[in-house]
């Protein structure tokens, strides 16, 4: 009988304690295979002792996103046959954030990030009084909309250029979010927020290159709401002037 058994060469990045590596695995190509399925049998197979994070297994999470050829994805939802080049794959930590093992990151500053710029929400009223009522036609609903299913992957942080020539960049994720507040009627933060994402590592550092667009997983666009929040500062400076 003959074995027609294929196989990936995968290059995962090792690293345990600052002296980082790519080591080189032979793993069984299987039909429907996913990135993460990859990692998993390695880990399973090979070396118990590869770290790396993953959760739902079903893109709900986004607990599982790596660097997948140069590129941020989440791996339970990449196929090895969308991404795989002549048999290879090379899988490394996300880009810009620190590493703890392997394929960990420390998300800590994908975070500070986020109170930074003050994404937040400041309520404008207390748990004794009425519910604000919001409707879906409202037009800042609609806006808002269009940001609020951001589920803090990282990958749009991973993606970013400005992030990675600027450490100081508030980053895709932590801009949408406040640009999503900026929209929410409810909200008592905003003179505050405002300043915050147009201070130094604020909207205004953005290139509008839209990796973060390019690369997030359920399709929103942080570009967008940053160049929301451009408008929104320039119009309170002018305010502020008068």
């Amino acid at each position: 009988m003959v074995d027609t058994e294929t196989f990936l060469d995968v290059s995962i990045w090792r690293d345990q304690g600052g002296d980082g590596h790519f080591e080189t695995y032979q793993v069984p190509r299987l039909a429907n295979q996913t990135i993460l399925d990859v990692v998993s049998w390695v880990q399973q197979h090979i070396d118990p002792t590869l770290s790396y994070r993953f959760a739902c297994r079903v893109g709900m999470c986004g607990s599982c996103a790596m660097m997948v050829n140069g590129e941020p994805r989440w791996t339970c939802r990449t196929h090895v046959k969308k991404v795989v080049v002549e048999d290879c794959l090379e899988i490394a930590p996300l880009r810009n954030l620190p590493v703890i093992k392997d394929l960990v990151v420390d998300m800590d500053p994908f975070f500070d990030k986020w109170v930074a710029a003050n994404a937040v929400f400041e309520p404008s009223r207390t748990r004794d009084d009425p519910m604000a009522p919001i409707t879906p036609d409202d037009p800042m609903r609609i806006v808002a909309d269009g940001a609020i299913e951001c589920i803090n992957c990282a990958v749009c942080y991973a993606a970013c250029d400005v992030v990675a020539a600027n450490p100081e960049y508030l980053g895709p994720a932590a801009l949408n979010r406040s640009w999503s507040l900026v929209n929410d009627s409810r909200d008592a933060g905003q003179a505050q927020r405002l300043h915050a994402v147009s201070a130094g590592g604020g909207c205004h550092n953005c290139h509008s290159q839209q990796s973060c667009a390019k690369f997030c997983p359920n399709e929103l666009n942080p570009t967008l709401s940053i160049s929301g929040l451009k408008r929104a500062t320039l119009k309170s400076l002018l305010r502020w002037d008068r």
